[in-house]
């Protein structure tokens, strides 16, 4: 959520990119340009390079629209939504995914949006809808600690469940997360302390982790598919890290891209550090297809897209009508009690916030 990083272990990135580029296909035109493909004209999704979803689903949606979907990946969310703030006289394409609620105020504050009320808004969840419809909910869900089951039963050390036991001296030298300057769970995970401690009290709390040994790295690719001992990607890569910050979506990958698949999840979720996340997308202005835009909005909100969700990109729909895969909610992990923060708070504290994080944990 790389940006919003994606939660799945390499394999598993491999396949979901793969899978992704021969649904849609990748690359934009660069200038903007409404395109004709095979008769029909085309819509360009900007996104996160974590995108996926099923070719069946893309196919539908284009036999019915009459668009041809091209996706332009562009990075992790930040770098996408800094390059469309850049490029919003000429946008690179007509709808932009993958705004989490760490940016999306960043993204309205420099209204790179057209205002637009999906078709059916009334299914999504109320608690994730924006004002004026200047954005669109898709997907949510939680960044968590995540841990290496086989590593604790080995140690016979109860894993964290908390903040709090993170900074106990058992758990001294365990934990790996991502930069918050450059990566989005990183960044939702330093949000999620400062829900827990407070605007000034965070800081404290960030000296005594790095005090307690840990390792930071610039993102969750880093983080989880190399520095992570639990990971399919850790285990080939060596990683010496049984904890890392991750998605409360992580152990579902562990089972469904291994193969054999285990009866169990080789990693749990410390369920007491989690923050919510929201992704949005938005019709963006001066788009050369706004039709075709307006088109892809009511199809990201729709329930066969955000059916396709849990097994694709790992992550929740915002759908009140729509049920998860068994192997979704039989592996994942539901927060009941995520923590949480208004999008005008973290507007006016994001910066100043990620300043003070670099000048206490690295340096």
């Amino acid at each position: 959520m790389k940006r919003h990083v994606k939660k799945e272990s390499a394999a598993a990135t491999v396949a979901v990119l793969a899978l992704a580029l021969s649904a849609c296909g990748s690359g934009g035109s660069g200038d903007g340009d409404a395109q004709e493909s095979g008769g029909k004209k085309t819509v360009t999704l900007v996104s996160h390079d974590s995108w996926a979803a099923s070719k069946d689903v893309i196919a539908a949606f284009e036999k019915e629209s009459g668009f041809k979907v091209k996706v332009l990946e562009d990075g992790d969310a930040g770098q996408a939504l800094n390059k469309a703030v850049l490029t919003k006289d000429h946008p690179q394409g007509d709808v932009l995914f993958g705004v989490d609620n760490t940016l999306l105020s960043r993204a309205l504050g420099n209204e790179i949006f057209d205002p637009y009320e999906v078709k059916e808004s009334a299914k999504l969840g109320e608690e994730f809808r924006v004002e004026g419809n200047k954005a669109t909910p898709v997907t949510t869900g939680d960044v968590c600690v995540n841990y290496d089951k086989a590593y604790f039963e080995k140690k016979g050390l109860k894993p964290p469940k908390s903040f709090d036991d993170l900074v106990k001296p058992a758990y001294k030298n365990l934990l790996v997360t991502e930069d918050a300057s450059t990566s989005s769970p990183g960044l939702g995970f330093l949000l999620g302390t400062a829900a827990e401690y407070g605007d000034k009290g965070w800081q404290d709390y960030w000296k005594k982790l790095k005090a307690n040994g840990l390792k930071v790295v610039s993102g969750w690719e880093q983080a989880y598919n190399e520095e992570f001992s639990g990971s399919a990607g850790g285990k080939q890569a060596g990683g010496e890290r049984p904890l890392v910050v991750s998605y409360a979506s992580s152990p579902p990958v562990e089972v469904v891209y291994a193969d054999p698949q285990p009866k169990d999840a080789p990693t749990g979720v410390a369920t007491g550090t989690c923050f919510r996340q929201v992704e949005y997308a938005g019709l963006l202005k001066n788009a050369a297809n706004p039709e075709g835009g307006k088109a892809l909005l009511d199809f990201l909100a729709s329930k066969r897209f955000q059916e396709d969700l849990p097994l694709n990109m790992f992550v929740n729909p915002v759908r009140e009508d729509v049920a998860l895969p068994e192997v979704f909610t039989e592996h994942g992990v539901t927060i009941e009690d995520p923590r949480t923060m208004e999008p005008g708070k973290i507007a006016a504290n994001r910066d100043q916030w990620v300043d003070q994080w670099s000048s206490l944990v690295l340096r």
